[in-house]
């Protein structure tokens, strides 16, 4: 293309041209040019007088000045045809549009006429129904007015003239069969008469006038009603009363009639409100109706059932909405209905003192006890060796009721002995003349002092050659406990089990004390214990043996113990025999429970078994939230610290089931004091029962053995146990399910290995050998040098190479072994960097099994 082709080129003017400007211009690979330019202002040509008559319609065309720069006449042509043709389109469519604006306003205009003329019809309708309602209601009243004024003058026509003439009775009652039935209607509704009896035996003019009496009232009962030809007609087209409404409005007018129109005033009620609270039991406790509470709550813009939950700022405004006073209460609250009133001193009356034995094993205390209570109590324990509470009461010679509690005395039972000290006034501490003071025999002593009860030292075995009683009261002073023979203010008491001597000494000391401490309960009040064991019993279910404290249990009490409630089915005393009520320091064992407590729980008897119910859901959801609380508390960096820490720590699983909850309980704390950082214990679960397939099944998903402490597995249980391959293995002695459980964590223990030197040897020459590589020759300083042997390799002392030997030769032969001060060849395996002069060590590792002992 030519520069003469009609573009004139870019440049600047002056003043008096158009604006100049700048343009930057971008091109390929980022380079930009900036361009002086200058802006025109667009020229509007207008057309000259005679130019549209010249021409038709390419007047443009013709004259070559006026065209477009490189436009030809073909193209000016298509274009003047679009633009007419676009300026044609234009016109329709906006031809089209008012229309169609005009057509959709019409449509408008006709349906606001339409919705007139319907709210005009309704209102007419409403206003017709109205009227004819208010013509039925004045009708129906002026009929009311006549049949009582008929009625009245009925009545009074008798009484001012005795025997009236049948004209002056006509005369003075109208229509009698109007008065009649007004009066009928005035009485209630079973002492009105028959319709042969309102008649009175009429005639033809009587069954005239009572048609019409009767069509009066029918008239009056049945307005408001759709007839059937009502229906047919279509009637005024509005809602007509139900049957039900019309006998309620007819009810209301028969008690207005008998003067019972006053109005019922709205009680007020104190209305409880929790945390928490479903809106049926909401409106239950308001005495309101649930579709009248959902309604408020819709109001307010909630939309709920009746079995959902609100909370309790939203049930205070209900409450307040239906006029109510509102209490509010939290879940804590559930347990204020435990008596926890104080005793009046007149109420209080004297009780039994309760005794706890304490003292190390194997010490005497249920000989003791036995000798007591002429009983044999040791022979029926497990290796002779106590592993439950026992609770006993013992009637002595002078008559008065003691209560002993028989502890354990084995480590493992620490809790035990707690739960003992917590609920005895006095402890008697049984020290072994010949064995003196032992470690649980401080830990009863450290019990008993926490407990703030006092104590009475019993030196048993004083029977046996080897006893010094003298060396007991000596240790004793170790621990604070000065008894009367050293001037303290302990009591002491020698005593032996197997000859019965001292023991009226012992109980002559219980009951002295007992009457220093002054005991008092209040029996009238309800009762209240703690648990001292619980069991599941086969037959019998959850059984807990309970000290009452305070009050009297009774057969048939509803109570709630920890987590769990019941209802009093049986008590048995400690000889077995069915009693119906336990005053206080009575131990029973209580029938009737829901599930197995725990050992220490208190016992409440409470009113209703809504109450213990409630009470024993509250704290089993407290337990709940504590143990997620404890679970949730650590962070992502703790949680993945525990987790390296114990990827090193291999462990032991097990499943523990036990006849008791305290042996359950004790099991579980000593398997945790087994073990130390590379190996431990780890329960599963303990539980107390019998053993159950879905115990099985956890073990065989863990991979642990089932440990049952006094108790078996049930058929379906053992049969599903041989079938996966679980092993349960069963124990009574306490001792023995330790020992085991030690030596298997002890096989889960990696074994230690020892390193024995057992000779030296020095590099004195290094030789190559084709296929071999290189080959020391040394000379055996020490010991002796073994093929199977370990060796390192010592330069200057220091271990350079620890490795095994390639080869160990002697004159060219491949040998065992060689002895001290002989030479020999040695080649280490995969490592050639030898000297002469470096010092070969040889030694010999051996393993040896650790225990946790």
């Amino acid at each position: 293309m030519s520069d003469s082709d009609g573009k004139k080129p870019l440049g600047v003017r002056g003043a008096g041209g158009g604006r100049p400007g700048q343009v930057k211009q971008s091109f390929s690979h980022g380079r930009t040019k900036n361009v002086v330019v200058e802006t025109k202002r667009k020229r509007v040509v207008v057309p000259k007088p005679g130019a549209a008559a010249s021409g038709g319609g390419t007047g443009a065309g013709s004259d070559p000045s006026k065209r477009p720069a490189g436009i030809s006449d073909a193209e000016l042509e298509r274009r003047m045809r679009a633009l007419a043709a676009a300026k044609a389109n234009e016109a329709d469519e906006a031809r089209k549009r008012e229309a169609d604006e005009k057509a959709r306003e019409e449509e408008r205009e006709r349906r606001r006429r339409e919705i007139e003329e319907k709210e005009r019809e309704e209102r007419e309708r409403e206003e017709a129904a109205r009227r004819k309602a208010e013509e039925e209601e004045r009708k129906r009243v002026e009929e009311e007015e006549r049949a009582a004024k008929a009625a009245a003058a009925a009545k009074a026509a008798p009484a001012a003239k005795p025997k009236p003439a049948p004209a002056a009775a006509a005369a003075t009652v109208s229509d009698p069969a109007e008065a009649q039935a007004a009066e009928a209607r005035s009485r209630p509704v079973g002492a009105r008469k028959p319709d042969r009896e309102r008649t009175g035996g009429a005639g033809g003019d009587d069954r005239d006038s009572r048609g019409r009496a009767r069509g009066g009232d029918d008239a009056g009962r049945r307005a408001g009603k759709l007839t059937l030809n009502q229906a047919l007609a279509g009637g005024d087209g509005g809602r007509q009363r139900s049957v039900a409404a019309m006998r309620r409005k007819q009810e209301r007018l028969r008690q207005k009639a008998m003067g019972g129109n006053a109005s019922h005033e709205k009680v007020v009620r104190d209305v409880q409100v929790p945390e928490t609270i479903v809106v049926q039991e909401l409106a239950n406790r308001m005495a309101e109706r649930v579709a009248d509470v959902v309604k408020v709550l819709m109001k307010m813009g909630m939309m709920v059932n009746q079995n959902q939950v609100i909370d309790a700022d939203t049930a205070e405004l209900i409450v307040e909405e239906f006029g109510h006073r509102v209490s509010r209460v939290s879940d804590a609250d559930v347990e204020d209905v435990i008596d926890t009133v104080e005793d009046k001193p007149e109420d209080l009356v004297a009780r039994p003192p309760v005794i706890t034995v304490m003292g190390h094993v194997d010490h005497g205390k249920t000989s003791l006890l036995d000798a007591i209570r002429h009983t044999k109590v040791t022979s029926g324990e497990a290796g002779g060796i106590t592993q439950h509470i026992g609770a006993y009461q013992v009637q002595t010679d002078s008559g008065q009721t003691l209560t002993f509690l028989d502890t354990p005395g084995h480590a493992a039972f620490t809790s035990m002995r707690a739960r003992g000290a917590q609920v005895t006034d006095i402890v008697v501490l049984v020290v072994a003349a010949d064995d003196s003071v032992m470690p649980q025999t401080v830990e009863a002593i450290n019990h008993a002092k926490a407990a703030g009860v006092p104590m009475i030292v019993a030196i048993n075995k004083v029977d046996k050659p080897d006893a010094t009683p003298d060396k007991v009261r000596t240790e004793l002073l170790q621990y604070e406990i000065v008894v009367e023979k050293l001037s303290g203010d302990v009591q002491d008491v020698e005593v032996s089990a197997k000859t019965g001597q001292g023991l009226d000494t012992l109980l002559e000391a219980i009951a002295l004390q007992a009457e220093i401490l002054e005991l008092q309960a209040n029996p009238k009040r309800a009762a209240q214990g703690a648990v001292i064991e619980a069991q599941l019993d086969v037959g019998r279910g959850p059984v807990a043996t309970v000290l009452v404290q305070n009050g009297t249990l009774k057969q048939g009490d509803i109570f709630v113990v920890g987590e769990q409630w019941g209802k009093v089915r049986a008590l048995v005393n400690d000889k077995g025999e069915r009693v119906e009520s336990a005053g206080p320091s009575v131990p029973v064992e209580v029938l009737g429970l829901n599930g197995t407590p725990e050992a220490g729980d208190v016992l409440n008897v409470v009113e209703t078994e809504a109450q213990a119910r409630e009470i024993a859901d509250y704290r089993e959801q407290l337990a709940k939230d504590k143990r997620a609380a404890a679970g949730a508390g650590a962070s992502l960096e703790q949680l993945l610290a525990k987790a390296k820490e114990d990827a090193n720590v291999a462990e032991l699983p097990i499943l523990v089931k036990a006849d008791v909850q305290g042996s359950a309980e004790a099991i579980v704390q000593a398997m945790e004091k087994i073990g130390n950082d590379e190996v431990r214990v780890r329960v599963l679960h303990s539980g107390v029962g019998a053993i159950t397939e879905s115990d099985v099944g956890l073990a065989e998903a863990s991979g642990a053995p089932i440990i049952g402490f006094n108790v078996r597995a049930n058929a379906p249980a053992r049969a599903s146990a041989n079938q996966k391959g679980v092993e349960i293995r069963y124990y009574s002695v306490i001792y023995d399910l330790v020992d085991d459980v030690k030596k298997a964590a002890s096989g889960l223990l990696s074994a230690e290995v020892r390193e024995t030197f057992i000779g030296y040897a020095e590099i004195k020459e290094v030789f190559k050998v084709s296929g071999v590589g290189k080959v020391a020759g040394c000379l055996v300083t020490e010991g002796v040098a073994r093929r199977s042997a370990g060796v390192r390799l010592l330069r200057d002392n220091v271990v350079i190479h620890e490795g095994t030997l390639k080869t160990l030769k002697r004159f060219k032969d491949e040998v065992k072994e060689v002895q001290s001060g002989q030479e020999c060849g040695m080649a280490f395996e995969s490592y050639d960097d030898i000297r002469p002069g470096d010092v070969i060590e040889i030694f010999e590792r051996e393993e040896v099994e650790r225990s946790l002992d």
